[in-house]
């Protein structure tokens, strides 16, 4: 049964072998062609397919051997990277004759993709290639003999490191016990293997010709692997633009094999995922966006237009980013970073105008599509509005960021009900809505993700001046770390960041319990010309929080005041109890 659904098949004989081909979309529009690894077939692409399919000709084929293509025979010396050469020209000529192919490849789709990419006899019928997880097996040669000839500690090091994650292709180079492993239990147990260690989502993938596909497909490895490694190409120089896409927690390949690979491509785009080898699967949202976007620059002539240049490009490109609290201080500097880093931003602010400015300033800075959302984070209903809204119209959040807040100072007994209940229905209700809301939709997706909230250094340092927005923002770092250990399994992070004094128009909207309007508004004054002395941009919170992110860390400390009072709450959390009696000079 295939998963491709309502697509159409056809077969095409080349080199003794029929190969089955699917297509999906208009076959007017530009022709995707994507080249599946081992052991799979190219079901393994399904999700992918589908969300190309809307935009582009889609089209798939079994590798001979795989599927429901035959097999060569006899086998040996059936898989060699010129005969499988061979059959990607024989499906690219029948199916886009007249026009080149965007080509895409995983794991060992792109080991033979690479191939097509380099060999003078392709040169006119690949428009661009997407290689993921999967590098040149002469690019990889080269890699080898240089450190080799030149080695160091660090050099070494690289060697035995990737020479550990290859282990099984030391495996499928022993005669005979591959495809009887596959055959008998290790075919029964793949499925269940991949989803434990994978995260792969339950279904009908993997599908029924895994062991045959698996046994045939060691001669892939066989074939291939040490004729080339010993006497790689030196004109593997790729004629056709290209986007890498490197899984961060492969582990079967090293990101240090893509160290050099700007002297074989001219025009290349890196990308980086926080995902684990079969991104195929586990990551069809990303990598359809950024296929669909590297894919249509290519067309228009413009490749160079997807090469992310702002701090975490290749990390952040085309992710879908929900700021809240975007329309000033931390949350708009938040909204540029990402939107400099090559994100898609949805700017969210009670404050229609300044949230609509934060869209249009993050679509100046980098951002490919950013829109302005208008809530009171507080609302629940319409917090749950949005979050449908955001949903349907731009699609699963990647990071969301929690970070509207208002600030409260004054004694306890000067705190009103009415007063708690303002700061916690924004500081802690606000992070509640949006982690429950958008967070679900992401565990949902079973795609990963991660959550920042924005807490505080008063979160873990006592201040008799700031009881009620204290204990709000010890509750966020405490939902956070809950959440965290809950959505650790399904991929998803979850970051607090506490910044500490940084220079933000909060202080100057502070409200200030038990005294006169005259007095609130001296304290507002105060505190904000505190605060720009001190001078700590918002600038410096965003990097950090992109670094938070990247790093997928739990407690973040921003300002030096912060990481120190951090320091005490852990190992002198009397002293931090001392001070906190302190009288505040307001």
């Amino acid at each position: 049964m295939t998963l491709l659904k309502g697509a159409r098949e056809r077969r095409i004989r080349t080199g003794g072998v029929e190969l089955q081909v699917a297509e999906l979309g208009d076959a007017a529009q530009p022709t995707v062609v994507l080249v599946h690894g081992y052991p799979d077939s190219k079901e393994v692409w399904s999700e992918v397919a589908a969300r190309l399919a809307e935009r582009f000709h889609v089209v798939l084929y079994d590798v001979r051997g795989h599927g429901r293509s035959t097999a060569p025979k006899p086998l040996r010396g059936g898989f060699t990277l010129e005969k499988l050469t061979d059959d990607f020209l024989a499906v690219a000529d029948a199916v886009s004759p007249g026009r080149p192919v965007h080509l895409v490849g995983h794991d060992w789709g792109s080991v033979q993709s690479w191939e097509f990419v380099t060999v003078r006899r392709t040169e006119g019928r690949i428009a661009s290639f997407t290689s993921m997880s999967g590098p040149s097996l002469d690019h990889f040669g080269h890699w080898i003999d240089q450190r080799l000839k030149r080695p160091t500690p660090g050099r070494v090091g690289q060697l035995l490191g990737q020479g550990a994650k290859s282990w099984y292709v030391y495996l499928l180079h022993t005669p005979v016990l591959p495809e009887l492993a596959w055959r008998g239990p290790l075919g029964k147990r793949w499925p269940g293997i991949l989803r434990r260690v994978e995260k792969l989502p339950a279904g009908d993938y993997p599908t029924a010709s895994l062991p045959s596909d698996a046994a045939h497909g060691a001669w892939l490895y066989r074939d291939n692997v040490r004729p080339r490694l010993r006497r790689p190409r030196q004109d593997a120089y790729a004629h056709a633009p290209v986007q890498l896409i490197t899984p961060l927690g492969d582990a079967f390949l090293s990101e240090r094999l893509y160290d050099d690979l700007e002297h074989w491509v001219p025009q290349l785009t890196r990308r980086t995922l926080p995902a684990k080898h079969w991104v195929p699967r586990t990551r069809p949202d990303q990598l359809s966006s950024w296929i669909t976007e590297f894919v249509t620059s290519v067309e228009g002539g413009r490749p160079e237009a997807v090469r992310p240049t702002g701090k975490h490009a290749e990390r952040f490109g085309g992710q879908l980013v929900l700021v809240t609290g975007a329309g000033s201080g931390i949350g708009r500097a938040t909204a540029f970073a990402f939107a400099e880093a090559g994100a898609r931003v949805v700017a969210v602010d009670r404050d229609a105008e300044a949230a609509a400015r934060t869209a249009e300033l993050s679509r100046l800075v980098g951002a490919p599509e950013a829109w302005a959302e208008t809530v009171d984070v507080s609302d629940e209903q319409a917090m749950e509005k949005l979050a449908a809204k955001v949903a349907a119209e731009y699609g699963v959040v990647d990071v969301l960021v929690n970070n509207a807040g208002i600030g409260l100072g004054g004694s306890f007994f000067d705190t009103t009900p009415e007063d708690w209940k303002k700061v916690l229905d924004v500081n802690l209700w606000g992070v509640i809505h949006g982690c429950r809301l958008f967070g679900k939709q992401m565990a949902e997706r079973g795609q990963g993700g991660h959550i920042v909230n924005t807490a505080s250094a008063a979160a873990y340092q006592p201040s008799r001046a700031l009881p009620a927005y204290s204990t709000s923002k010890a509750a966020v770092l405490m939902l956070s770390e809950c959440l965290r250990a809950e959505l650790a399994g399904q991929g998803i992070g979850v970051s607090a960041i506490c910044p500490g004094f940084v220079n933000t128009n909060i202080t100057s909207t502070a409200r200030f319990a038990g005294v006169d309007a005259e007095e609130e508004k001296r304290r507002q004054k105060r505190t904000a010309r505190l605060y720009g002395l001190r001078n700590y941009p918002p600038e410096k919170v965003a990097d950090a929080i992109l670094r938070a992110v990247v790093r997928n860390e739990a407690v973040v400390p921003v300002t030096p005041e912060a990481r120190g009072a951090h320091l005490m709450s852990r190992f002198t959390p009397r002293a931090l109890r001392a001070i906190a009696r302190m009288e505040p000079p307001l």
